[in-house]
């Protein structure tokens, strides 16, 4: 079990593992936040602090909910509103930066082809 947390520690996340890729989206939210994402299972993802230290952010399609810390404003993950999609983002950059830095990178295009760029 890895965790990571805001930058106050008011959210904490536990994942069981290093994740095997990051994503680096351009799309116009992720751009702005500059998150690294990583996908686990609903149930492989532990959030301490939420839903009483967090706010929430729904945009655009209404796919997912981007949640942060409502103390220091850290994004700390995504989760799913609609049935189907079985996964929840996790951003890494909550985490101490060794965990993640032998993991490979991928860049996608969420702001406009919605296509691996690498």
């Amino acid at each position: 079990m890895i965790s990571g947390s805001c930058h106050c520690g008011a959210v904490q996340i536990e994942v069981p593992e290093p994740p095997q890729s990051l994503l680096d989206c351009n799309c116009s939210l992720c751009r702005r936040n500059a998150a690294l994402w990583a996908y686990y299972p609903p149930d492989a993802v532990r959030v301490i602090g939420h839903p009483q230290h967090t706010s929430e952010y729904v945009w655009g399609d209404r796919t997912l909910r981007t949640v942060r810390c409502s103390h220091c404003g850290c994004i700390t993950h995504w989760e799913p509103l609609q049935p189907g999609l079985e996964r929840v983002g996790v951003n890494m950059r909550n985490f101490d930066p060794a965990v993640i830095a032998a993991v490979p990178v991928r860049h996608f295009d969420g702001a406009d082809t919605w296509e691996y760029l690498d």
